[in-house]
């Protein structure tokens, strides 16, 4: 299995909620995790959540789970909701 990079990451929303979930890529490139961090959230309706390089961070490595690499084949990421995510 190929390995995938995690980056953990924290958005703030304009209401004040804080979003925790891991942005997981094939690459460890900390500019392309912002950005599709930034895509997920305008995708569920946060496209105001601020999240910036300093609390969107390389975490660790891993062999992504089928299904988390099932999502990376099929739009470049793959997100892992932790806590404040919608289900």
């Amino acid at each position: 299995m190929p390995i995938s990079h995690v980056f953990d990451t924290y958005a703030k929303t304009s209401k004040g909620k804080i979003i925790h979930f891991d942005v997981v890529i094939n690459e460890q490139d900390q500019q392309k995790a912002l950005n599709y961090a930034k895509e997920w959230l305008k995708s569920i309706g946060e496209e105001n959540t601020t999240v910036t390089s300093e609390n969107c961070y390389f975490c660790h490595s891993i062999e992504a789970t089928t299904e988390l690499s099932q999502q990376i084949n099929d739009q470049g990421y793959a997100i892992y909701k932790l806590e404040g995510c919608p289900k």
